[in-house]
């Protein structure tokens, strides 16, 4: 019993293509002989040939949707609506007043935090609307 494990024995199929390389060629009569089988995932110049849902640059952003976002943005939140005060001048007014005692934090009922909330809020909502329109109109999608 030993003596058979200790013989060097092939196994049928790893043993002999290990042994002596044999290159296999396939061949269909759906494919010619001269075209090679090409992979339909594969675009050419994306990501070094390799298949990818997104693009490398998929924020592609633009300093034109910063620039027109924030003045978008300005011209609206700048219109005295709320007391006779706008929304910009009242969030620069209460962070000249949490200014002035600086070290102290401001405190959670103070309404510089209504109006740095409401604020940023609505100038991101411009920025993503923004963002979607101007990329929306240079893809040709409207």
């Amino acid at each position: 019993m030993a003596a058979t494990f200790a013989t060097a024995s092939t196994v049928v199929g790893l043993g002999s293509s290990l042994s002596s390389p044999k290159r296999t060629t396939l061949s269909s009569g759906f494919l010619k002989s001269s075209v090679s089988a090409r992979n339909p995932l594969r675009q050419a110049r994306a990501s070094g040939g390799k298949f990818t849902c997104f693009e490398r640059d998929w924020l592609r952003r633009d300093f034109n949707v910063i620039g027109f976002g924030l003045i978008g943005w300005l011209a609206p939140s700048s219109i005295p609506v709320i007391d006779g005060k706008s929304l910009t001048g009242l969030f620069f007014e209460s962070i000249g007043a949490e200014l002035a005692h600086f070290p102290t934090p401001p405190a959670l009922t103070s309404q510089f935090w209504l109006w740095l909330v409401t604020w940023h809020l609505g100038l991101f909502i411009v920025l993503t609307f923004g963002q979607i329109g101007f990329k929306g109109r240079t893809d040709q999608y409207f």
